[in-house]
């Protein structure tokens, strides 16, 4: 708990009064008990198996979080809104988390979904969705269309609700912007939750009519359906990211010199398009991208990759193919969109001095933009076997130095921003002495644009070891490479890349 930011743990404390206060009423007031145990019997029995030390591994379809929220509502429909609390948490206090801290996120789930189902209820009850559901007898038939109205009510309640506490714990807990924080959040919760909705209106129905409890277990087959559905999601992928490992892990046997710039890159350049406000769906794209940016190098010799003497003209044309050789290998590789285009481009400058296509402002993907910024500042906080890093304060003052000539001003500024917020801390790299304990750097500190010892790396001159530096690999115009064979002629290729 001590690692959890303050007002993260203001958030799930308020959170646990507030699910308090929610069950409280069920100490003086009638409650159908039997139901309650029931239903959170069952919701418990639904979200168990993943951490069955019997049923963990052999259960082959992953438990998708919400994936038997059609209970939780359906206790919406049936019971009093303080009832309704109680049925979700013993489910979600047994619930199989990955990451940690576990504890914590199982009782902020548990008080989150305790208060979104109360709240369920009470939208239920005051709009009269208890009259509609019918009852056991044979002239107590559920009340259609009617009952579509209050049940929809509550399932809306029951996604603002679970929406506006997961905005809450992003803003708090990963610290980020209130304006990105809930963005999107409840567009792409509503129609699952009103599919949810149904599904629960479904079970509420079949409890209240003459075959009672047992049947209502009948919904749980699409339930287990979605589940599939889910695991073939999770597998594809799985199997993208195994993808990646792979090719970034072939790039660092080859280059040991940059091994875990790579992840460096693709973190930075999922701070910057956050802070940006990007979809959620592009982060990960723009992350691939940062990942995989250097990927081309494995189409390069290794004797040039790691000579120790200087570079000569020929070589370093030979370096600076390695965007046009990324992009042909990732080609193929659907789901990776735009970040084949921002391989390609990543070496761009705007005043079009770059390579390897020469674009200049606009024609740069903004992807590729993303990725030279942080391809650029991690190079210089990192440790390499011919110099130490230097400061992240001096590493931003040269990003803005060289903004507007050679990186978007808009990434840069929103690296500067997404710093501010979250620091940087650069883990140990490959190619440090054992033993070297991890260096961190804090966010800058100093105003914005006070001056900084210039980084050499990004100067227009080959480094004196003569190994090219990750950072005059970004900017360095250089001879203009010829196209390598198999590859499309630079002059007559979409600057797009795709």
């Amino acid at each position: 708990m001590r690692d959890i930011p303050v007002g993260a743990r203001i958030a799930v404390v308020g959170a646990v009064v507030g699910a308090g206060a929610c069950a409280l009423p069920v100490l003086r007031q009638g409650v159908p008990w039997a139901a309650v145990a029931l239903l959170a019997g069952l919701y418990a029995l639904c979200e168990w198996p993943p951490r069955c030390p019997v049923l963990a591994g052999r259960v082959n379809v992953p438990i998708a979080s919400g994936s038997f929220f059609p209970v939780l509502l359906a206790a919406a429909f049936l019971l009093p809104p303080a009832a309704a609390a109680l049925v979700a948490v013993p489910g979600a206090l047994i619930a199989s988390v990955e990451e940690e801290p576990r504890r914590v996120r199982r009782v902020w789930r548990a008080a989150q979904l305790a208060i979104a189902a109360s709240a369920a209820a009470g939208a239920h009850v005051l709009l009269g969705g208890r009259e509609t559901l019918g009852g056991r007898g044979a002239a107590a038939a559920p009340d259609f269309p009617y009952a579509l109205l209050p049940a929809g009510a509550a399932a809306l309640v029951f996604c603002l609700a679970l929406t506006a506490l997961d905005g809450l714990i992003l803003a708090t807990a990963e610290r980020r912007p209130p304006r990105t924080a809930w963005r999107g959040l409840l567009l792409r919760s509503l129609a699952p939750h009103c599919v949810h909705g149904l599904a629960g209106l479904m079970m509420a129905v079949l409890w209240r009519s003459r075959f009672g409890p047992p049947a209502a277990l009948f919904v749980l087959l699409p339930m287990y359906i979605s589940c599939w559905v889910f695991a073939q999601y999770h597998r594809e992928r799985a199997a993208h990211r195994a993808t990646i490992r792979a090719l970034v892990q072939a790039v660092d046997i080859k280059d040991r010199y940059t091994r875990g710039h790579s992840e460096r890159v693709g973190r930075a350049s999922e701070m910057i398009a956050r802070e940006l406000g990007m979809e959620e769906g592009r982060l990960e794209v723009i992350r691939f991208a940062g990942i995989l940016h250097d990927v081309g190098k494995l189409g390069v010799p290794t004797r040039v990759l790691r000579k120790d003497g200087p570079l000569t003209p020929e070589e370093r044309a030979v370096i600076e193919l390695h965007p046009e050789y990324g992009h042909e290998m990732v080609r193929g590789i659907g789901f990776l969109g735009e970040a084949r285009a921002a391989i390609l481009h990543h070496h761009e400058r705007l005043d079009g001095s770059g390579y390897p296509y020469g674009l200049a402002g606009g024609q740069i993907p903004e992807a590729a933009r993303v990725v030279a910024v942080a391809d650029a500042f991690d190079a210089m906080t990192s440790t390499r076997s011919y110099r130490q890093a230097r400061p992240v304060a001096a590493a931003v003052t040269e990003l803005e130095r060289c903004a507007g000539a050679q990186f978007d001003p808009r990434m840069v500024g929103g690296l500067v921003r997404a710093l501010s917020r979250y620091g940087w801390h650069v883990e140990v790299t490959a190619d440090e002495p054992a033993g070297f304990g991890a260096r961190g750097n804090v966010p800058p500190s100093r105003p914005v644009g006070t001056p900084a010892e210039p980084a050499a790396d990004l100067l227009p001159t080959p480094p004196a070891t003569g190994r090219i530096s990750p950072l005059a690999d970004v900017g360095e115009p250089g001879p203009r490479p010829h196209p390598a064979p198999g590859l499309p002629d630079p002059r007559r290729s979409n600057a797009q890349g795709a």
